[in-house]
């Protein structure tokens, strides 16, 4: 929060304030919330859905930041106020008035659905008012996506912050409080105990159109089991024109909020089509053409919607059928029929519509093979563990993260040269320089026979290196004779010499120095950063191979003088400008990084990350961690062995984005090294925890999240279903969505891509693996009442997959790589004729468009059971 400046206080909720706020050296305004850490699960549910959205009538979400007692939103600056207090202000609005925000509504709500997004807690106080009175919708706490269980994610964020401790029913209520919005906008449905739906926001757009108009809600009432009754069992009253005020088209706008309020909640219509009616809507007359060219057209699918009421198994099975017959040689042909069974509501008339035709929209797939072997993809994840932005390197010397440095002061009285300021120096005409430029040459040469040299020459630096930042001063002054005269003297030198040695002999004086005055922590901080500027010169030398090895020795004692300072009971600028010097060498990949890899490099890293309260220390000495497990995994592995897994992984909560990034890599390079591979692979909490990091609004934390997550799946199969649980899924499509937006994409978006290509392929690859082993397992059972003790085993390890077989079949972006040639292997029984055991090669994209259709329910074991036994049955030939 430190880059942005709070102004006078503009609005107060529950837990929560606003002020106004300017992002400093801009003219930016914003709006700033700070909220109480209690509302963390509304307010990560908000940040998830809205840090992407950009619509006129959606406030923007900035970012967002975490102190010790509260969290802070930057969003949109809406000086207007919300829905609810012009209403109050006003009591009722004008016809216009309400078709014109009715029009900033409709178009808000609707681009909400096209992304997915059900609103739930639709009410006038969730709406603001920019300066110009566009009305934009404002708080998406009680939001989710369409399908989701929002009491589940609430509570999953809500375990995070440890209410675990709390009895497990009253966590539940809680949940369940929080997941509910205002009971006077709520559609009956939801208060008979149905989920939110896009229906429902429908409902509560009426309610606020009518009270624009009434200036009050359609139901009211004094107690709350009263409400409830009237909501669901009465018809709100026409709003009536008040005072002076003559609606010219009072007919329409009760048509209107009839058409939204009755017609497509309380008549029996709940699950209609939201594409006729958001068509219904837009076309409706009270708009009076505002919605003229974007009207919702409803799709052609509509009609044979209606003539696929046939039973969706029979349909699976069929398309299956069909496809298998295509697969299989002619003369086997005969050997198979097709068994469809129509659903007897239907009229014998009823057609079998073929459903082939899917979404529009093409997940992001950048054409990776989907049969990459597992040693391509092994080495595709190396080279995407350490990215740009993980091995940046930033001064030592004059770092203000580390020591903000003192402005150099000089003393122009006794300066004996005209005490110039840089522009006056950059308009001096070419005589008045050049007599300015030999002045200097005479006191920097009359400066060695004098006496009280050094303080002479010091006052002369001072004053040279304040001019000198000016950058045309700085070029006048390296073309001058000033500079000239120094090198001409440097090259009567025995270059070669100072090449071979110099390097040793500087490092060594500065090691030595510094060994002898350790406990001068003032000299110690001027002469660190000049041996660890040294220190990297020479190894980014000699990665770029420019120079032998033996040319740079560097004496051992210098890194024990540094790993010296690491230690504890150093002053937390030393610890730094140690531990940025580990950070800068072991960037390269030179021989000078093995100097650190010592048994207690990890440890010191870590003693100071967990004791330092300054957040720029504990992001270096984090980093300076990452790029030694870059050289050695096994100083990650020693932290965990020595602090526990436990420790390691609440790091991962931290607000820090570069911490998390960084803890993130780490992990990656110590499983696809195969270090602490087995334990980590079977832990839950450590899965559970990077599954979480997939809400950071970081894009790069995201994708090394997904590539955690492959390494764990690519050892642990059985891992996949936990990733299904905590909504993977949904993750992989989201961000799979991302990546094809926007006209370039940027370097973050293209590494996103190419992480979830590489899960998305082995995942894809894993797929036929997990159908036939439950097919295999189910068949072997076949007919039998008791299975045997292994066949109980077998079961046992592969029914629990079945939901992970839904979870990826009804995803879009699985969906579209299924569709190249890629087939599941199906065992069947040995009844065929032609084989004991056929291993058949079967398309499964019908199959799989068909599940994508009608959406099986997540978890639904016994039902995909049945559908599976129905396959080997309807493959037996009669």
């Amino acid at each position: 929060m430190e880059n942005f400046v709070l102004y006078e206080e503009i609005g107060k909720g529950n837990k929560s304030i606003v002020y106004k706020g300017r992002r400093k050296g801009t003219i930016n305004f914003v709006a700033i919330l700070c909220i109480d850490k209690s509302k963390r699960p509304e307010i990560t549910n908000r940040v998830r859905l809205t840090h992407d959205i950009e619509h006129q009538n959606v406030v923007f979400f900035n970012e967002w930041y975490e102190t010790s007692n509260h969290l802070w939103l930057v969003v949109e600056l809406c000086t207007g106020g919300s829905l609810e207090m012009v209403i109050t202000q006003d009591e009722y609005l004008h016809e216009e008035v309400v078709r014109e925000f009715g029009v900033d509504l409709v178009s808000g709500l609707r681009h909400i659905h096209e992304l997915g997004i059900i609103f739930c807690d639709l009410n006038p106080a969730k709406i603001l008012l920019d300066g110009p009175g566009t009305l934009k919708y404002s708080n998406f706490s009680l939001a989710k996506t369409e399908g989701e269980n929002l009491e589940e994610f609430l509570s999953l964020i809500g375990t995070e912050e440890g209410t675990e401790e709390i009895n497990e029913n009253t966590q539940r209520r809680n949940t369940k409080s929080r997941a509910r919005g205002s009971l006077m906008y709520m559609a009956p449905e939801i208060l008979k105990g149905e989920d939110f739906s896009k229906a429902s926001d429908f409902w509560s757009l009426g309610c606020v159109l009518y009270e624009m108009s009434a200036g009050k809600p359609p139901f009211f009432a004094e107690n709350l089991s009263e409400l409830r009754e009237k909501i669901l069992h009465e018809d709100p009253p026409p709003p009536k024109a008040k005072g002076t005020v003559v609606f010219q088209d009072i007919e329409r706008i009760n048509k209107l909020l009839f058409s939204i309020i009755i017609l497509h909640l309380r008549k029996g219509t709940v699950d209609d089509s939201i594409s006729s009616t958001w068509r219904g809507l837009l076309q409706h007359p009270f708009w009076k053409g505002a919605f003229a060219g974007n009207e919702v057209i409803a799709s052609d699918d509509n009609n044979s919607n209606n003539s696929r009421s046939v039973k969706e198994d029979n349909i699976i099975l069929t398309l299956l059928c069909k496809h298998l017959m295509k697969t299989l040689p002619l003369k086997k042909r005969s050997k198979f029929t097709i068994q469809v069974i129509y659903n007897k509501r239907l009229d014998a008339s009823t057609k079998l519509v073929e459903y082939t035709k899917i979404s529009n929209v093409t997940p992001y797939i950048t054409g990776l093979s989907l049969f990459t072997n597992q040693q391509d993809i092994d080495s595709q994840i190396k080279g995407l563990i350490y990215t740009d932005a993980d091995l940046t390197v930033t001064p030592i010397v004059d770092n203000p993260k580390i020591l903000k440095q003192m402005p150099l002061k000089f003393d122009s009285k006794t300066l004996n040269v005209p005490a110039y300021s840089a522009d006056k120096l950059t308009s001096l005409k070419e005589q008045d320089w050049n007599a300015f430029v030999q002045q200097l040459c005479l006191l920097v040469v009359s400066g060695e026979k004098t006496s009280g040299a050094p303080r002479v020459k010091l006052n002369l630096l001072c004053y040279l290196c304040t001019v000198v930042s000016h950058k045309e001063v700085a070029t006048k002054l390296m073309d001058s004779q000033l500079v000239s005269n120094k090198l001409s003297c440097a090259r009567n030198r025995n270059v070669t010499y100072s090449a071979l040695h110099f390097t040793l002999q500087a490092a060594t004086v500065l090691t030595e120095l510094i060994r002898e005055n350790f406990r001068n922590a003032k000299l110690k901080q001027c002469l660190m950063p000049a041996l660890g500027e040294l220190l990297y010169l020479v190894a980014s030398q000699e990665e770029k191979r420019q120079h032998p090895r033996d040319h740079w020795v560097i004496p051992s004692t210098a890194y024990i003088v540094l790993m010296r300072c690491l230690r504890e009971g150093e002053d937390p600028v030393t610890n730094h400008i140690a531990a940025k010097i580990v950070e800068n060498v072991c960037t390269a990949n030179s021989s000078l990084a093995q100097g650190f890899l010592t048994g207690e490099i990890g440890l010191l890293l870590w003693y100071l990350f967990t004791h330092s309260t300054v957040d720029s220390l504990r992001v270096t000495v984090i980093s300076a961690l990452c790029r030694i497990t870059r050289h050695s995994a096994s100083a990650f592995q020693s932290v965990i062995d020595k602090v526990g897994l436990t420790a390691v992984l609440n790091s991962l909560v931290t607000g820090i984005s570069r911490v998390q990034q960084y803890m993130l890599t780490m992990f990656i390079a110590m499983l696809s090294s195969g270090v602490h591979l087995q334990r980590l692979v079977q832990e839950k909490d450590f899965v559970t925890k990077i599954v979480r990091l997939l809400e950071s609004p970081s894009t790069v934390i995201r994708a090394k999240a997904f590539l955690v997550l492959l390494e764990v799946l690519k050892n642990n199969k059985e891992m996949l279903l936990l990733c299904c649980q905590t909504r993977l899924v949904m993750y992989i499509e989201r961000d799979s969505r991302k990546a094809t937006q926007g006209k370039e994409q940027q370097n973050s978006n293209e590494y996103m891509s190419k992480c979830l290509d590489l899960l998305i392929c082995h995942i894809v690859q894993e797929l036929p693996g997990i159908i036939g082993g439950i097919i295999s397992a189910l068949s072997s059972v076949a007919g039998r009442k008791h299975p045997s003790t292994v066949q109980a085993k077998h079961l046992k390890m592969c029914l629990p997959m079945m939901p992970v077989v839904l979870h990826l079949v009804t995803a879009q972006v699985i969906f579209y790589l299924l569709e190249k040639p890629i087939y599941v292997h199906a065992f069947v029984t040995s009844r065929l004729d032609y084989s004991n055991i056929l291993l058949v090669g079967l398309p499964i994209t019908p199959v799989l468009a068909r599940l994508h259709q009608f959406q099986l329910p997540n978890g639904s074991i016994s039902r995909s059971s049945h559908l599976f036994s129905k396959c080997l049955h309807v493959l037996t030939p009669i």
